[in-house]
């Protein structure tokens, strides 16, 4: 009968976990993240979820002439907004995964 009690406080404290991180993912997926580029003329805001929420591009980079240089700032700023919200999930998630097999995110 000790191993059944064993097992049932692993279950327990399994169940606590996932509560925490459930809260966690919820905590994680209402934060708000900004990256800009070019100076700050192109912003890009997205939430925790990897949603691009906001694009805000200042008038003065709009150049008819020069496209590419508004496509390189919006995939500069879109980008580091992503790389942010991996980086913070992974802080958030992994304190969860430490020491487990391959870890789950």
């Amino acid at each position: 009968m000790r191993g059944g009690g064993n097992m049932n406080n692993m279950m327990k404290q399994m169940q606590k976990m996932q509560k925490k991180m459930m809260k966690a993912q919820e905590e994680l997926y209402e934060m708000t993240f900004e990256a800009s580029a070019g100076g700050g003329m192109v912003k890009v805001t997205a939430n925790g979820k990897k949603e691009i929420t906001d694009v805000a591009i200042d008038e003065e980079v709009v150049d008819p002439d020069d496209v590419e240089m508004l496509q390189d700032l919006i995939i500069t700023a879109t980008n580091d907004v992503i790389k942010q919200v991996d980086d913070k999930t992974n802080d958030t998630m992994g304190q969860f995964t430490k020491g487990m097999p391959g870890g789950m995110f």
